[in-house]
This record gives C-alpha cells, structure tokens and sequence, in this order.
C-alpha cells in the first residue's frame, strides 16, 4: 500500500528525491523553487520548511492539488470517510511560547569609555583571547564583579524581538565551573537578533568561537536535532551552512553534514585541525580556512565515513 499512496503523492507533486524515511518535493502551498516539502507516507505527515506548512494527513495534499483520477485513487487506501478541510486547521503546530530570562543582577557592560579597575581584568582576559572592542560592543559583553555571577564575563542573548533569552557566563579567573548559565532550555538560536539570515551560516560551538567565526551561530553543545528551533530556522533559510565544529568533534560535525543533506542544503565543512576551537584561532585565520572549506555531498560523505573506520 505505501508504494502505491507514494505513487499517487508522486503524481500530485511532481519528481521528488528519496532521504531517508522520506521524500523532498517543490511545496505546492508557496511553490518555492527548491525541494522543501519533507513528506513522510508511513505516518501520512507533510511539512514545508520554507512555508512552514505542514498536517498529519497526506490526504489533504491530495485532495487540494491532485486531479480527480488521483482523489479517487487514494480513497482506495485512505480510512477516512467525512472529510473537510478543518483537518488542516487542526494539523498546524502550536506556536511555542517564548524564553525570556533575567540577565544577573550585578551584570555591567564592558563598553564603559572609562572602565573600573575590575572591568579592566575582564577586559584583559578578552583582549588576550583576540576579541576587540568592536567585538565586545556587537556582542554587548558584560562582566560580574559580584553576586552568583562573580569573577565571569557574560555574553547575553537576544531573540528576535529583542528580548534575553539566554546568557553565556564564563569565568576569567578562578572562579570554578568554568562556565555557568542559566536554567533555562538551550534549544534557542543564540542571539537570533544579529544573525543575518542572507548570508552563509556558520554552525560552531560556543559562543567565543561565534564571535570569532562572523555571521554564526554556536550550537551550546556539538549537536543539531532535526526538532531544534536552530535547525528548522536554518532549513527554511535556505542558504549554505559552513560547519566549524572542533577537531575533536568531527564525528558529531559529520552527523550535523548528513542531516543537513538529507534536507537539500548546501554544506561546507571548515577544517580545524591543529586548533584547539575556533575561538583561539584569529579572524583572519579562520576566514582563511573558511574559503577552502570543502563542500559535502553525499558521495564525499560516504568516503569519509569510510576513511573514519
């Protein structure tokens, strides 16, 4: 029965390629001009990553685009009987609500024309690391000479309405863990505000590593799930992603490639080898690396995963 309801789909959407558990087709609804429309036959669900249309009921897709041979041919396999077009309705997902935090208390900002002698030490320590005034304005950088966050330099995060959603926290003295953030869900695009979504998108994975990178975005972490709001923002963009995970982290990074590919989208991936993170590299350094890049595609990524054996 599924090959036979693909057939149908196939006639209603046009050609289409196989990934995975799935199938890529040009999205009826916004008639974009890649493949976006991820669709799933065994569990009869749809979803545009452009347009973000989606349902839990193939059937629609079929009733509204395809012909009459093809409404009647998927009757044949289809269980429903009273059919309307408030199924759909009812198949949008939920809007999430949005994650605000309150940024610490004791929390001063590090663009200060005259800084205290304590904002000095935490200048220091990013000037030490590469990052330069500009950088400490752009990513509004702040430091903790008191309080929970005491001794750590703080780089906040903004979504796109402005709002704090999450903050990076990192000491640059003794004060141990290393790093200590918020409790709040790190499934968010880390300062969603300043990306700019027209240009390549750079995938890392911290937040030092980010200011260093350009137009990225660090992952808080060295995975991607296909459920995060970073990977669905990234698919619906559209645009070519540049992975930048450490030299430690290639397994994770060529997992990222694959899932990244699965969805059509065009992926480099940036050699770090001989660095210990992006974030000790000097722009220059890491533009350099980033224009020989090598582009992933499924071959190439067969061969690594073989050569990685």
């Amino acid at each position: 029965m599924r090959e036979e309801k693909l057939k149908i789909i196939k006639n209603v959407l046009g050609r289409g390629y196989h990934s995975g558990h799935e199938h890529l087709f040009h999205c009826p609804f916004c008639e974009h001009h890649k493949m976006k429309m991820s669709v799933n036959v065994d569990k009869s669900v749809f979803k545009c990553w452009i347009c973000d249309k989606s349902g839990r009921d193939l059937g629609y897709v079929v009733r509204k685009f395809g012909t009459r041979q093809d409404r009647d041919e998927w009757a044949k396999y289809d269980d429903r009987v009273e059919i309307t077009d408030f199924d759909f309705l009812f198949a949008e997902p939920e809007t999430p609500s949005e994650q605000r935090v309150d940024l610490p208390e004791s929390l001063v900002s590090l663009t200060n024309k005259e800084p205290s002698r304590s904002a000095q030490v935490a200048l220091r320590y990013l000037f030490k690391r590469g990052f330069t005034k500009d950088d400490i304005l752009k990513w509004k950088i702040g430091y903790c000479s008191d309080g929970e966050y005491a001794g750590r330099v703080v780089v906040p995060s903004f979504n796109e309405n402005g709002y704090a959603n999450y903050f990076i926290a990192r000491s640059y003295g003794d004060a141990w863990p290393r790093y200590k953030n918020p409790p709040a869900s790190r499934d968010i695009i880390f300062n969603e505000l300043y990306v700019n979504w027209d240009e390549d998108l750079i995938i890392v994975e911290g937040v030092f590593d980010a200011i260093k990178a350009g137009n990225a975005i660090p992952l808080l972490g060295s995975t991607l799930r296909e459920s995060s709001a970073l990977f669905q923002a990234i698919i619906k963009s559209g645009n070519r992603v540049f992975v930048a995970l450490d030299e430690d982290a290639s397994k994770k990074a060529r997992s990222i490639s694959r899932l990244l590919l699965k969805y059509g989208v065009e992926v480099y991936e940036i050699d770090t080898s001989g660095a210990e993170d992006v974030g000790e590299m000097s722009k220059e350094e890491f533009r350099t690396r980033k224009n020989n890049a090598a582009i992933v595609e499924e071959d190439n990524y067969l061969l690594q995963r073989l050569s990685a054996i």
